[in-house]
């Protein structure tokens, strides 16, 4: 059974306080799937998260020509990808994507290029233009009872 939940963004400081909270909830194995047009903030979003793991702060490119950025925390690893130019699932499967999901903590842009390769389990995040400039709607959406766990307690306030 699918669930949902959705945020209300003011700013983009709003939107990394929300990837801050979701941060310390996220394990090895997580997918984070971010969907949502072009400027809708789903690279400050990971870059945000991102951070927030990070033991010691470091600039988080946009993964869009490299297609995919690795970064090291304490515990675990974090894949971020940008599957925007990615024309085949098969590309995916080059790159070593599938083998993360395993192991990895895996933000992936434009998840629609995965096609069947999308994990059953992953957190979808939808970003779109909030009613006020600047501001966003992010709705969070899953079939895994983990993230309804996970999910508790994380607001936009």
């Amino acid at each position: 059974m699918s669930q949902a939940t959705e945020f209300s963004l003011s700013s983009p400081d709003a939107t990394a306080d929300l990837a801050a909270q979701l941060a310390v909830r996220l394990l090895p194995g997580d997918v984070v799937l971010l969907e949502g047009d072009i400027g809708t903030g789903k690279t400050h979003f990971a870059r945000s998260l991102i951070q927030h793991l990070l033991p010691i702060p470091e600039d988080v490119p946009s993964p869009t020509f490299t297609l995919v950025q690795t970064y090291d925390t304490a515990d675990f690893e974090i894949w971020h990808a940008d599957l925007y130019r990615l024309t085949s699932p098969d590309e995916v499967v080059e790159l070593g994507l599938v083998d993360a999901f395993e192991d990895c903590l895996c933000l992936i842009e434009w998840p629609d290029r995965l096609a069947d390769l999308t994990p059953e389990n992953a957190l979808l995040l939808q970003f779109s233009l909030g009613p006020v400039e600047g501001s966003r709607t992010l709705r969070a959406s899953w079939s895994d009872p983990k993230w309804t766990a996970r999910l508790q307690g994380v607001s936009n306030g």
